[in-house]
């Protein structure tokens, strides 16, 4: 294979490097963490007219946003742009290339009304431009409650502007492609759920089998990559922007992903590669290559497993690790003053973050696993108790719960708009928490020990199932029980982290109105969430790594890896950090193109595996 040259990574990397961490924290603004829409810069007081139009559009649309002209600058005043700031504007700028195409918004609408300066004289006469902006936008058939309304006074002329979404091209190319699966593999998820248990308890384990880790390795490998933040802080967000209804289309997101998961494990086992040295390659990059030169489309496989392998290193290095060190020190420094942003402390916590990493990465993946099977069980099971301690707490108000996700999923009020604006929502949710069809959990299980892949990916079908239907509904129950996703409940309370979508202290918050103490045990959560997910995608980028430049290459990547960590503890550039999570979504439009085209690989072998599992083929090992 030819290699890909080092020079930028490698210079990026020592640059990184070379820099002062108190030259990093000076120049940093905040430590607020960066979540699903990106922060947005000190704000200058409001104006009046700003002021006159937040008020009259609160509770009508679902966002507002005020646009006013630039401030002129003045002429020896402009200050010089600190290193993080000119690294957030270029990304800033890839971030709404690459977000144009991959969130192409299908099926969005947009009313515009033109205004006068006599509309904006008053706040009678700018109510009345607002009615009659509303009034056109439903002529245009756009639900204003669940739409975007924009007041304009930065062009020529002064505009209303009314937004409905549509449905964003990742998130439909994941759902249609988790559908096919479900349909193709003839709903594998529930024949083979059974089943799924039984192999990851170890019932059908053979110790000769060739890979690195057990199907419990694997899973827990997978899972502590999905299991974290998303489940955490995503689904509070979700619910506050689509409504408790988003919870309904998370779970029914989450068992059609079930079948993309399968799919993709399942070739991931069937195109790994065994080295001399009983390490395991395996992944999407794999079958996307050896799978497409197959069928005779070997420079079309080659050019898919180059792009994904790309998406996936820069997933990675921001998505699967800056990111959640940026998150989850927000989360920290909720309950724990001394990482509270003015404290100057920040820099403590990514040196210990990137040291416990570091401990970990540099052994590989029996390592990775090995910490993985500890950590992810047991907050796993400390998260579902806490969310079943506040559900019980609040039985009685479990029943009004239910009715209200229910009747949000598929409230007729809301009309076909708002419907499919809560749909969206929930399936965008999902497919940031449980990556199914990302591609990512296929280089975890194919270094599985197993003599079949279809029984790998028969494990894999559990992540959706346990990451979305398991954790996220239990978070979501907690959400709507107390009340969280709503600004007027409890006096207020929920109302800043709301306004700020922060989506990690709004679930402690919402945990800690029930259960005064656990905010604290929430936060060692987070943080432990973090860690799990950073290990697991660092192999995921060091795997792709090594098949663009060659397993000498290994350490460069780690090195880099470790100085991501680092970084994101210290620095607020919320284009960068958004960037990674948008290169993870990526990583479908290959992927799965790919499982597509190779389904019927998958489809026969597993008619092959059934057969046999049916006819009880397979020895039973028994466990003392």
């Amino acid at each position: 294979m030819r290699k890909l040259p080092l020079l930028r990574a490698l210079s990026l990397a020592i640059v990184a490097l070379l820099l002062p961490p108190t030259v990093l924290a000076q120049e940093t603004e905040s430590t607020e963490p960066a979540a699903e829409v990106a922060a947005e810069p000190e704000a200058e007081p409001k104006s009046e007219l700003q002021v006159w139009f937040e008020e009259i559009a609160v509770g009508q649309f679902d966002s507002q946003a005020f646009v006013a002209p630039a401030a002129k600058k003045v002429a020896g005043e402009e200050k010089e742009k600190t290193i993080e700031e000119k690294i957030d504007g270029a990304m800033g700028s890839a971030l709404s290339v690459i977000g144009a195409v991959f969130f192409y918004d299908l099926g969005g609408n947009t009313s515009v009304l033109d205004l006068t300066e006599a509309d904006l004289a008053s706040k009678e006469s700018l109510t009345a431009a607002m009615g009659r902006a509303t009034a056109l936008a439903t002529e245009d058939g756009i639900n204003t409650g669940n739409s975007k309304v924009t007041l304009s006074t930065a062009g020529d002329f002064p505009t209303i502007s009314v937004y409905s979404s549509g449905i964003p091209l990742a998130v439909l190319w994941l759902v249609l492609g988790a559908i096919f699966f479900t349909i193709r593999m003839g709903f594998i998820q529930l024949r083979a759920l059974r089943h799924s248990i039984a192999v990851t308890r170890g019932k059908f384990d053979n110790p000769d089998d060739e890979g690195e880790v057990s199907h419990f390795q694997a899973l827990t490998a997978a899972l502590s990559a999905t299991v974290g933040l998303g489940n955490i802080a995503g689904v509070a967000i979700a619910i506050s922007i689509g409504g408790p209804g988003a919870t309904v289309w998370m779970i029914f997101a989450g068992f059609l992903g079930m079948a993309s998961k399968f799919t993709e494990c399942t070739l991931g086992q069937m195109y790994r590669k065994q080295r001399p040295d009983g390490h395991v390659m395996g992944g999407a990059m794999y079958y996307l290559s050896d799978g497409f030169k197959e069928m005779g489309f070997g420079g079309l496989g080659r050019f898919l497993a180059v792009f994904f392998a790309i998406l996936c290193v820069g997933g990675s290095l921001a998505g699967g690790n800056s990111f959640q060190v940026n998150q989850s020190l927000g989360a920290l420094s909720e309950t724990f003053d001394f990482f509270n942003k003015d404290a100057g402390n920040n820099w403590i916590y990514g040196l210990v973050m990137t040291t416990m990493v570091a401990a970990v990465i540099l052994g590989g993946l029996k390592r990775i696993a090995q910490t993985a099977e500890k950590i992810v069980p047991t907050m796993c099971a400390i998260y579902v108790a806490a969310c079943m301690f506040v559900i019980f707490a609040s039985y009685d108000q479990v029943p009004n719960a239910l009715s209200t996700i229910i009747t949000g999923a598929f409230n007729p009020a809301a009309g076909f708009g708002g419907a499919i604006g809560v749909l969206v929502v929930g399936f965008k949710r999902a497919a940031f928490s449980n990556e199914a069809g990302v591609g990512s959990a296929a280089i975890a299980h194919s270094a599985a020990k197993t003599e079949y892949p279809v029984r790998e990916g028969i494990v894999a079908l559990l992540e959706p199932l346990i990451d979305t239907i398991v954790i996220c509904t239990m978070t979501a129950l907690v959400i709507v029980i107390t009340g969280a996703y709503s600004p007027e409940t409890a006096n207020g309370l929920f109302a800043d982290n709301l306004k700020d979508a922060n989506g990690a202290a709004l679930t402690s918050q919402a945990f800690g109105s029930v259960i005064s103490w656990f905010p604290f045990v929430l936060s060692i959560a987070v943080v432990l969430f973090a860690f799990s997910t950073m290990i697991s995608w660092s192999y995921y980028g060091e795997r792709c790594w090594v098949w663009l430049f060659g397993e000498s290459s290994s350490i460069f990547y780690k090195i880099m890896f470790l100085v991501a960590c680092f970084l994101g503890s210290i620095t607020s550039a919320t284009n960068v950090l958004n960037f990674g999570d948008l290169m993870i979504l990526g990583m479908a439009f290959p992927n799965v193109f790919g499982l597509i085209f190779l389904s019927g690989k998958a489809k026969h072998a597993l008619n092959e595996y059934w057969a046999k599992y049916q006819a009880g083929e397979f020895p039973v090992v028994e466990k003392e």
